[in-house]
């Protein structure tokens, strides 16, 4: 990282699209103002960072039914309220395109773009049973250790 730039980090910590989508509404904005970011996505916020399409990989029991319960990218994430069965999402989704708002995974390409550091926690891959050929490409593979070590010189650190 550069010397002399502002720094922000953010954990994702949820998997869900609202809270996804002010995520990198936040990166995006912070990296126009020339901050370096980092996301640091861990636990559910991974899914996110999943591809659309299914993987066929080997994994054990446990791995699988994981792989089958958690939502498979950033165009299936649930609201954290209001999800209403899934017609939650695709009413803000509707909402959004009116107010000619970026989608999730526009702003996720967008923050590619601006050079977001985007970091998948892999202790929590391992968790989960989630491997590197199941996640979007242009990512980064780190643990605990390195996201402190951004946040340590980040003035800007959050937990969304």
């Amino acid at each position: 990282m550069g010397d002399n730039k502002e720094r922000t980090t953010i954990v994702l910590f949820s998997g869900e699209l609202d809270k996804a989508i002010a995520a990198f509404i936040i990166a995006n904005g912070a990296a126009a103002y020339d901050h370096e970011v980092t996301i640091f996505f861990t636990f559910w916020g991974l899914n996110a960072l999943r591809k659309d399409e299914p993987i066929k990989l080997k994994k054990g029991w446990l791995e699988s039914m994981f792989a089958k319960m958690m939502p498979r990218g950033a165009n299936k994430l649930g609201l954290s309220k209001m999800n209403f069965g899934g017609m939650g999402p695709q009413m803000i989704k509707h909402v959004m395109k009116k107010h000619n708002a970026l989608t999730l995974p526009q702003l996720i390409e967008l923050a590619q773009e601006q050079r977001v550091k985007l970091v998948a926690c892999t202790m929590t891959m391992d968790l989960l049973g989630l491997q590197k050929e199941e996640l979007m490409d242009k990512l980064e593979y780190a643990g605990v250790a390195a996201y402190l070590g951004d946040a340590a010189e980040a003035k800007v650190n959050l937990f969304i």
